[in-house]
């Protein structure tokens, strides 16, 4: 049994496609993180399970379903269409074959207007960091991701902002996971819909701020 965890503040216009690629044996949470459209309805009339989060913040959304969550196994992808949901059992594999225990999609562009120039920098700089100071392999930290459900609680994150996807890393690496990355496709986001992180420039300086805060709170020393 997998969950799919969902973020979500106004996407009403994207997920319908969103939902409707959700792979057979998976179940949608949407955790809805005050949207003032019809996100909430529109994922229950398809099928989502829907957890309504007061408390702002992409990770307090992300926390919120993944404490509602009951499965073994959950997934993480941003609701605005431009993760394919249809991929998620190829992130799947590595965990069932003992391979790794927390796997990030890569994102491979589709179009180039679905990652802005000044995001894929801020991504590239954020992930050359992680690799040379914390010794993690990856090269995107991106929004599609796995990991056993128990052992993702037991890192106990405290991050409620946009720093929850960096430090759910750097606690992993910290407790000796392997962590992986598969490649993905990268999708523009739905008509109608803009992230929070990478739509505008203001967007992803408040995202690089939480995350340098959390690399301060996190050394290098502390991770291995």
């Amino acid at each position: 049994m997998t969950d799919v965890i969902l973020p979500c503040l106004n996407e009403a216009a994207a997920l319908p496609w969103v939902l409707s690629r959700i792979p057979p044996g998976f179940t949608a949470i949407v955790a809805d993180n005050g949207s003032t459209d019809a996100s909430a309805e529109v994922a229950r009339a398809h099928g989502a399970i829907v957890v309504p989060v007061p408390r702002r913040g992409f990770g307090a959304a992300a926390h919120a379903g993944l404490c509602a969550s009951d499965a073994e196994i959950v997934c993480f992808a941003d609701a605005d269409g431009s993760c394919d949901p249809a991929q998620l059992p190829e992130l799947l594999a590595p965990l069932l074959d003992h391979t790794a225990d927390l796997v990030l999609g890569r994102r491979v562009p589709t179009d180039r207007s679905a990652w802005p120039t000044h995001a894929r920098y801020a991504n590239a700089v954020l992930a050359r960091r992680l690799r040379r100071r914390y010794r993690v392999p990856l090269r995107d930290l991106g929004p599609m991701r796995a990991a056993w459900r128990q052992p993702l609680l037991s890192l106990g994150l405290t991050d409620r902002r946009f720093g929850y996807p960096l430090e759910m890393v750097l606690r992993a690496a910290h407790d000796g996971w392997q962590v992986r990355e598969i490649e993905v496709d990268y999708r523009p986001r739905a008509a109608g819909t803009r992230s929070k992180v990478s739509g505008t420039v203001l967007g992803t300086a408040r995202a690089v701020r939480d995350m340098r805060r959390i690399m301060r709170a996190l050394p290098a020393g502390g991770v291995r």
